[in-house]
C-alpha cells in the first residue's frame, strides 16, 4: 500500500514501511504525520507482531530534515504529527519490535529515527552522521540517545564534529547490529522479523517498557516496580495464558504456542 510518500508492505504479522520520497528521502511535515499515523496504527493493531523501516533505493536511508521544505515554509517547530519526527521517537507506548534496514545515507534526523528501533541491520555501503553542527541547530533526541548507547566520548565526537562513519566503525561501536551485501539486507530483515513474529508478544512489551522505564532509574526502584506488578506490561503478563503457556511447553517439551493474551 502506498500512502504519499510513504510505502507499506504487510505479511502475516509483520508490517515493512519504506520511505520513498526521491530524491533522498527527506522527511517534511506531512510525510512525518503519515509516520505518525502508521506506526500509532501498527501499535494498536493487535495482529501485527513487528516492524521493519527501510527506504527506497540503494543511496538513502533517510537524511533527516528536507530543509528544501524548511526553506519553503515547513517550520522546525512545526506539527510533526503523533510520536513526533518520523512517527516512532515520541510515540508512547510502542511495545513491539522494530528493525531498521538501512540501505545508504542515515544522517541527521534519520539517524535518530535508526536509534528509535531495536535492532539495526546496515548494509556494506551504508554511512551514519549527525551533521546538525554544521547547519548551526542541535541534534536533539540524538543528544539524548546516542551517549547511552555508545561510549560517551564517540558520540561527543559525532555530535560536535558531524564526521560521517561507515558501517564497520558503527558496528564497532555497538549500534549496528549486523553489517548485510546490499542485496541480502531485506532478506535479512525479514528473516529475523519474522523470528521475532513467533516469539511471545507480551513478554516483548513487557521488555521495552522495562528498558525504557529504566533508562532513568535506579535499579532497586525499577525492580521494585516489577515485582509490585506496578508497570502496566509486566501486570498483563504476570496473569496472561502465555505466561501459563510458557511453563506449560517447557514441562512438556513441546514448543509454546502464543495467542497475545
Amino acid at each position: 500500500m502506498t500512502e504519499g510518500p510513504i510505502r507499506t508492505r504487510r505479511e502475516g504479522g509483520i508490517l515493512e514501511v519504506t520511505i520513498d520520497r526521491p530524491k533522498a528521502n527527506a522527511i517534511d511535515l506531512v510525510t512525518s504525520r503519515i509516520m505518525g499515523k502508521i506506526f500509532q496504527d501498527f501499535r494498536d493493531d493487535d495482529t501485527l507482531r513487528v516492524a521493519i523501516i527501510t527506504g527506497a533505493g540503494e543511496k538513502f536511508f533517510c537524511p533527516g530534515w528536507d530543509l528544501k521544505a524548511a526553506a519553503a515554509g515547513d517550520a522546525v517547530d512545526g506539527d510533526y504529527g503523533v510520536g513526533g519526527f518520523g512517527g516512532m521517537q515520541e510515540l508512547r507506548d510502542l511495545n513491539k519490535p522494530i528493525i531498521a534496514a538501512i540501505n545508504g545515507i542515515c544522517c541527521g534526523g534519520g539517524f535518530e529515527i535508526a536509534l528509535s528501533t531495536d535492532m539495526i541491520l546496515a548494509a556494506e555501503h551504508a554511512t551514519f552522521a549527525l551533521p546538525e553542527i554544521r547547519s548551526g541547530t542541535v541534534a536533539d533526541a540524538a543528544s539524548i540517545k546516542l551517549p547511552k548507547r555508545i561510549p560517551y566520548h564517540i558520540a561527543m565526537d559525532m555530535l560536535f564534529t558531524g564526521r560521517w562513519l561507515d558501517a564497520e566503525e558503527g558496528h564497532r561501536w555497538g549500534f549496528v547490529n549486523e553489517i548485510l551485501p546490499a542485496d541480502k539486507l531485506l532478506d535479512r530483515a525479514w528473516e529475523l522479523a519474522r523470528l521475532l513474529e513467533s516469539g511471545p508478544p507480551l513478554v516483548y512489551a513487557a521488555i521495552k517498557e522495562v528498558v525504557r522505564e529504566a533508562e532513568g532509574a535506579k535499579f532497586q526502584d525499577t525492580m521494585n516496580r516489577i515485582t509490585k506488578r506496578q508497570l502496566r506490561t509486566v501486570d498483563i503478563l504476570y496473569g496472561s495464558e502465555d505466561q501459563l503457556e510458557g511453563a506449560r511447553a517447557f514441562a512438556e517439551k513441546r514448543d509454546p504456542v502464543w495467542k497475545g493474551k
